[in-house]
């Protein structure tokens, strides 16, 4: 029962990947249809992001609240439901206004099945949990694709709501395997001390580790964003070579989760946190090197591969590291204040190189990627009595 739950699990994160990637490939053609400017594509992302932010923020009452199998249903939902609603707009404003609800429900899904994994599954389970939001994320583009060459990209969503919705039922019937964990039954969500957020907030090394997560996503989503640009721009890379090196970013974020998911057998969480980042480090060195197209790709992949297993490595130090009783809130301030950090980074990295140029996103990388190196080691410093799966 345990792994059949796991497996719905795993399905349920390959929906939380679907949305995450479509916009960027289906852009390019509804900027068009909408006769607005491309620019505009990152109000988009930020409405989406800050709506994450707020589902992370929240999303750790909820849970204790209604359970995490409500949390998780009702979000998959509210996916699938805004899939389908941006298959029928006629107008850019509307797609802004479903962003929101594409937020909210992706935001509250990331929490939710994070703490529950970070709390009854190891280090393992939660790597290649992450693994499969990439096969999501990898997925979309390519069925997107196809409604794009057919001139539809609208029938693209449909298939994914389709695909969201179908997921839902899944989850849906799922019910009799979630009520088998303590920490979803009534009784066991009663006894959890609740405590206030600035007594969490407070915490020793909470803020430092959510600071940390922050700089992850700076990395990842600058790169997931802007990384074709910056081969375009910065490399002069035709633009249907460069889109592939977002594909291969992507493919390398899956490919070093699922390394990270057997090594984790052996390794603790801060162990791969490590080893990820001094991977990722002569990825960056070669993105900044004019190294010709395969270059680049080598250079895109390699940096995946290495920040592959961060992000779900630190959130499954989140219980151990933090306790218990507050780790869905714990963890959804981890994602809410990781995407506030994420988004600003990105955002600001595309308003100063329509300025100055691409040509400074390597240098930015190597920045964040010492800056991570620095307060991870700090978080470390300061959380000296940790489990022993932490340390």
């Amino acid at each position: 029962m345990i792994y059949l739950l796991l497996a719905v699990i795993y399905l349920t994160f390959i929906s939380l990947g679907l949305p995450d990637s479509v916009f960027g490939a289906v852009w390019p053609v509804a900027q068009l249809d909408f006769g607005v400017s491309g620019s505009l594509g990152s109000l988009y992302t930020m409405l989406t992001g800050a709506a994450g932010a707020l589902a992370g923020f929240f999303a750790g009452r909820l849970i204790n609240k209604f359970g995490t199998y409500a949390v998780t249903a009702v979000s998959v939902a509210l996916t699938a439901v805004g899939l389908l609603l941006i298959s029928f707009t006629t107008a850019f404003w509307q797609m802004l206004a479903i962003s929101v609800v594409m937020g909210l429900g992706s935001g509250a899904i990331d929490t939710g099945l994070n703490t529950f994994v970070s709390e009854h599954y190891g280090a393992t389970h939660m790597n290649l949990l992450h693994c499969f939001w990439g096969v999501g994320v990898m997925l979309s583009p390519i069925i997107m694709s196809v409604f794009i060459g057919k001139g539809d990209w609208q029938k693209g969503y449909i298939v994914l709501a389709s695909i969201q919705f179908a997921i839902f039922a899944v989850v849906a019937a799922s019910f009799p395997m979630w009520k088998k964990f303590a920490s979803d039954s009534t009784a066991e969500i009663k006894k959890k001390v609740k405590r206030k957020v600035k007594e969490i907030l407070r915490s020793k090394g909470v803020l430092l580790s959510i600071f940390s997560l922050g700089l992850y996503c700076a990395a990842e989503f600058t790169v997931g964003t802007w990384g074709a640009s910056y081969l375009v721009n910065a490399r002069h890379i035709p633009e249907d070579k460069a889109a592939l090196g977002s594909t291969a970013f992507y493919g390398g974020l899956m490919l070093g989760r699922l390394i990270a998911g057997i090594l984790a057998i052996k390794l603790s969480d801060k162990a791969l946190i490590r080893a990820g980042l001094v991977v990722a480090i002569p990825g960056v060195v070669l993105l900044a090197i004019p190294a010709g197209i395969w270059g680049a790709y080598a250079a895109l992949a390699v940096i995946g591969v290495g920040m592959g297993p961060i992000f779900p490595s630190v959130l499954h130090t989140v219980p151990a590291r933090f306790g218990t009783d507050s780790a869905a809130e714990i963890t959804g301030y981890h994602m809410g204040g990781a995407y506030i950090v994420g988004f600003a980074v990105q955002l600001s990295f595309g308003f100063l190189a329509g300025k100055v140029g691409y040509e400074f996103m390597a240098y930015l990388l190597l920045v964040i990627v010492a800056l991570t190196i620095f307060v991870t080691e700090l978080v470390a410093h300061k959380m000296k009595k940790v489990s022993e799966n932490v340390e």
